[in-house]
Formats: structure tokens, sequence, C-alpha cells
């Protein structure tokens, strides 16, 4: 196959080849490669100008190297580009003595002989030092000979290329055909190593179903790290059978057709890559195929999702405090320790409501810093945020803490007698 320079390197040949033949047969003639309204027609000088006016897919090889690429981008085949090229000859000198139509007779007896560019011609080209701007081509390797073959344009195609392309008085011209340059491209596709062996599977469709999610002590229970997930469905056993949550990928101890016992702890799962909120969870069956087997994908269950609510403990920072009007109010910060991590972009709210209130109950929320207060680009999530708190009245509030809609949990009172939540508790003030 032939690189970039294929299509100047025909060019250069066939002017090569009709100035060997309409040089012999009109003494005196030159061959030009310009725009027919940049060649000179004023002077009497025989001349053939060889001009490329327009380049086509070639129709019977434009789509043999397809396809090029895999479904994931990577290269099968180097490209190829099949072209047919265009020329229009153009024939100048006196008109007395008939020069343009003695040259076009030369020209196209010379091109119905040799209608081809032979590898030798095309090499002496290349390596002739007129050309020296050729030097790289390849086209004389090229698989396919470029041939030509005359053109019938019309009365109205004639005046249009000469009338609408060039603008200039009309000279004597006939149209080739040149086919077909093959230009590939210098990508070269990685070549994969031999198959060693082949097998045939057969897999029955087992496709896995996810019904319900909840946990070990009720279906309604809220879900925090710790607890034990039951996943309830259709064909959720298989030879190896995965539970997919966000991107951690976990193998099960208990396993039936229709339920799965997952522990939220460390082991079976690394508790890190957990994050508080809405959890999307699968149930996936990967293949074993290969020598030796490996798994591949295989089926998976549809997606459903679960709250993961955060587990928390809370330290209170320095905290200034002002009394106006026998109303005492603080600003200071407050600490609070997250299990699991809350990344950077989760929206994270702390909530406060008075323990005992002596009237109407107070409650406030107060926003997370900007990105939970993670400033290095290389850290994704933290276990710790401290928040800012402005104006609060002195009491002892109940906390709680909102990560993208899942609430922490409180505490409730053991003592039937007086029931009610009881922490996690701070005072402020």
């Amino acid at each position: 196959m032939s690189n970039f320079l294929a299509i100047a390197t025909v060019t250069a040949t066939l002017s090569q080849l009709l100035q060997s033949a309409v040089g012999v047969d009109v003494p005196g003639t030159t061959v030009t490669t310009l725009r027919p309204d940049n060649v000179a027609s004023a002077t009497l000088a025989p001349k053939v100008n060889l001009y490329l006016y327009q380049v086509t897919p070639n129709a019977a090889l434009r789509n043999v190297d397809t396809p090029t690429r895999r479904a994931d981008g990577t290269l099968v085949q180097r490209p190829k580009v099949a072209l047919d090229l265009h020329y229009l000859l153009s024939f100048y000198g006196d008109e007395t003595q008939l020069e343009p139509q003695r040259l076009l007779g030369s020209a196209a007896s010379i091109l119905h002989a040799r209608p081809l560019l032979t590898r030798s011609m095309i090499r002496d080209t290349i390596s002739s030092a007129t050309f020296n701007y050729l030097t790289g081509s390849n086209l004389a390797d090229e698989v396919e000979l470029v041939k030509f073959s005359p053109l019938g344009l019309n009365l109205e195609e004639l005046s249009k290329i000469w009338s609408v392309f060039f603008q200039t008085p009309h000279a004597l011209s006939v149209a080739y055909q040149a086919s077909v340059v093959l230009i590939e491209a210098e990508e070269s596709p990685q070549t994969a190593l031999p198959v060693r062996d082949r097998n045939i599977y057969v897999i029955p469709f087992r496709h896995p179903v996810i019904e319900r999610v909840g946990t070990a002590t009720g279906a309604e229970q809220p879900i925090t790290i710790g607890s034990t997930l039951i996943i309830t469905g259709k064909q959720l056993q298989n030879d190896i059978t995965q539970v997919r949550i966000g991107d951690t990928d976990i193998t099960p101890a208990s396993v039936s057709d229709t339920q799965i016992s997952l522990p939220l702890t460390s082991p079976p799962l690394n508790t890190d890559l957990l994050r508080a909120g809405i959890q999307g969870i699968q149930v996936i069956h990967p293949l074993l195929i290969g020598t030796p087997p490996e798994p591949h994908r295989g089926s998976e269950s549809n997606v459903a999702a679960f709250v993961l609510r955060p587990t928390i403990s809370v330290d209170i920072g320095s905290v200034t405090c002002t009394t106006t009007n026998n109303v005492t109010r603080c600003s200071g910060s407050i600490t609070i320790n997250f299990t699991p991590s809350i990344g950077k972009n989760q929206r994270v709210v702390l909530l406060l409501n008075e323990l005992q209130p002596t009237g109407k109950a107070r409650a406030y929320n107060f926003p997370a810093p900007s990105q939970n207060s993670i400033t290095d680009p290389q850290v994704d999530a933290t276990n710790t945020i401290t928040f800012p708190i402005e104006r609060v009245v002195a009491s002892t509030y109940l906390v709680r803490v909102q990560v993208d809609g899942a609430e922490s949990l409180l505490s409730v009172n053991p003592d039937p007698n007086n029931p009610g939540y009881i922490a996690p508790q701070v005072s402020i003030g």
C-alpha cells in the first residue's frame, strides 16, 4: 500500500509519461501541472497542462478495508482509502500549425498504448532530482497498478469546468481518470497472540432477579455499617455469585437460590469504599471461560437500591457565647465523625433539635463547608467534618446528620416509662 505521497506521485509520473511522447512528436513541447487559469497561453510555445480537478472514492474498493476498528475503538487493520483521480489535459500552441490538436493526438496515443503506470516508471520518477519532494513515496509497491481511461465529458460538463472552475478562456482539452490509488494510514494494529486452545461452552440462561433488599432484623429496619444485608429474589445462586455495591464486588458466604446474606463489615468487604446515601446493588454471575478458566462477564441482575445510613459520633469544639435580653446565643464548631466515609461531593447537613425544650422546640441546620473540608485533590473522602455553627441558643441538642438525604439514627431511651430520643447529644453553652 502507498502513503500520502501517492496522489502527487501519480501526477508526476503521468507528466513524465506525457513528456516522453509529446516532446518527440511536437519538438519543444513542455508538460506543466498548473491550474489552467495560471497557464500563459499568449505565447505560441507548444504546451500540455495536466491538472487534477476532482478526486472520488473508488466504487469497487471503497469499503475493502472495513471494519477498521472494534467496538471499543481499537484498530483491527490499517485503514486504506481507495481513490479515483480525474485529470484535465489542456493543449496550447500555434493554432495556425494545429499544434494543440497534434499534442492532443500524441497524448491520446500514448495513454491508449500505455494506459498504466508501471513500477519502473514510478521508481524512475521518484528517483529523479526534479521530484526530490517525492522521496519516501511507496506507490511502486502498491498492489493495484494505476490505470488511465478517457472520460466522455459532454459539452455542458466541459463548459462548467472552464467557466466555473477556472473562469478563463476555453482551450482544447480532454479528461482522463486514473484508477485506483490506495492510500494506507500509518497506524498499525496491535497483533493479538495466536489462539492456543478452542473451547465450546453451553450455558443455561439463568438471569438473577432481586426482589427485595433488607436486613436480618427486618425488611423495614434501617441499614448501617455492621448490618447484615438480606437480598431476596430468584435464581440468585450460581457457580460463582458476587454482589456489587457501588463499585465494589463482594463474594458472599451465604448464598441460596432465593436469598443472599451479606454482612456489611470488614471482612468480607472493604467498608472504606462505601459511602452513606443511596446505594445501588446487583447480583453478578461471572462465567469461567478459557484455559485455565478465568472469570468473564456473565449475567447480571436488575439494580436494586437501599439507603445506607451514616453512623456518627459528636465532639464539641470551641464555643463563644453572648447574652442579650436574657437569651444566650453561641457560635463555634461541632465535629462529626462518620462511618462510612463521606465523599467530597456529597451533600451533608448537620441537624440540631433541642432535647428538652421549655417552650417551643428550637431546631437548627448547618451545611458542611465546601467539598466537605477536603482540600487535597488526591483525597476524595473523609471520616471527619467540622461544622461551623452560629447564634445557637444555649441548650442541649440531639444531633443528626443528613448525607445525600440519608439520616443518621437517634438512640431511644430503653426505659418504657420514659420513651424518647436520648442520643447522640451535645451541650452548647
